[in-house]
């Protein structure tokens, strides 16, 4: 299965659009995601055996996001992804509160 695909079953009972990369619709808060950084984590035989696959969430809402942060953090953790980082940002020019968390995967070739 594509990482994005993983993603999106991951987060699919959420009750907020869940997107690769950019959101086009209405919602006050919604969620997009994207990698940042495939690579690989192991060699053997000169050979490529697991590979480690970075992705970066981004939580987007005009309003408290802190339950929707805990329920997407359980659900990435159920799926198998591993936390690098969480930041809590504020686009000033978008007037929305941001929250970047990180994760990695490891799939094995």
């Amino acid at each position: 299965m594509s990482i994005n695909k993983t993603i999106l079953t991951a987060l699919s009972n959420l009750e907020v659009p869940v997107t690769f990369q950019t959101y086009k619709g209405k919602a006050n808060t919604y969620i997009t995601f994207f990698t940042y950084l495939d690579k690989a984590e192991q060699h053997a035989d000169d050979e490529e055996r697991i590979t480690g696959q970075y992705i970066q969430l981004d939580i987007w809402s005009n309003s408290d996001y802190t339950d929707l942060v805990d329920n997407v953090h359980n659900l990435m953790q159920q799926a198998g992804f591993i936390k690098i980082s969480f930041n809590d940002l504020y686009e000033n020019d978008l007037k929305i509160y941001h929250k970047v968390m990180r994760y990695r995967i490891e799939k094995e070739e």
